[in-house]
């Protein structure tokens, strides 16, 4: 049974109070990288009133991450900087001995770095946007498989970008190509992990107003949202219903290897 609760914004439905039962999601062991703020948190509130058992994984956002788990009841929350080779692998295999298992694995944790041309951009910057981008979701992916084969039916969810699909605004070129690397990965790890009962899907934001824009200049956002077909921006809880969506065998237990965009309509691959 699926119900949602809007709250009309002046910039259109902004998706506010969501209330959802699938029930085979009720016990599900999750984790959530990149969790204190933007689409991470507003996943794990969701995860969190389906009944699953969610892990916090948080960067820099330690006030932010502490209070998420006080107010969703989470008792697993763990700093890792995935900028750093291992440390994807760490909080995988910490939030799996922590919650008894794992069932879900969002790779969620991401950034721009920063945006520069890529005529300027120094090599440094660019290992960084990788390694957060791109080493880190093949490292938890890697790290997560063993516990999500003991189950059949475990589920990888990658988040991509639209940026991924067209090369990326100014100064985000080396950032889209990583995005473009993890939808391809995506397709590669659904059909090496379907023998072993592993779905696994990604799912790729528009424009969202979330704190990853914090930097993003007002005249490019409101350029972006003249883009979008019902014109406005995306909210985090907008990309909510999706992740539910894949992570339930129940809802979508035929479905591996895809990328579904939620973009209001910026692009339609």
């Amino acid at each position: 049974m699926v119900g949602v609760g809007r709250e009309i914004c002046a910039d259109g439905y902004n998706n506010k109070v969501i209330t959802m039962q699938i029930d085979d999601l009720k016990g599900r062991r999750v984790l959530i990288t990149g969790a204190s703020t933007g689409i991470g948190a507003a996943l794990a509130r969701a995860f969190s009133q389906q009944g699953a058992n969610v892990a916090i994984h948080f960067g820099k956002s330690d006030a932010q991450a502490k209070a998420l788990a006080t107010e969703i009841g989470a008792s697993v929350c763990i700093q890792g900087d995935f900028g750093k080779r291992g440390e994807a692998k760490r909080v995988v295999t910490e939030a799996a001995a922590k919650l008894g298992g794992l069932d879900i694995l969002i790779n969620n944790a991401g950034s721009l770095v920063q945006r520069e041309p890529i005529q300027t951009m120094a090599a440094d910057v660019v290992d960084s946007i990788m390694e957060l981008n791109v080493h880190a979701v093949l490292e938890g992916s890697q790290a997560a498989i063993p516990y999500l084969s003991k189950r059949p039916g475990g589920v990888i969810i990658n988040v991509g970008s639209i940026a991924g699909n067209n090369g990326g605004g100014p100064g985000s070129g080396i950032y889209a190509g990583a995005k473009a690397f993890v939808h391809n990965l995506t397709r590669h790890l659904a059909g090496e992990l379907a023998e072993a009962g592993i779905r696994v899907n990604c799912v790729s934001p528009g424009v969202i107003g979330t704190p990853f824009h914090t930097t993003t200049p007002p005249e490019r956002m409101e350029a972006m949202r003249k883009t979008t077909k019902l014109g406005r921006i995306g909210t985090a809880e907008d990309c909510v219903g999706v992740f539910l969506f894949l992570a339930s065998n129940q809802m979508s237990g035929y479905i591996t290897g895809q990328n579904i965009h939620v973009n209001g309509g910026q692009i339609m691959p």
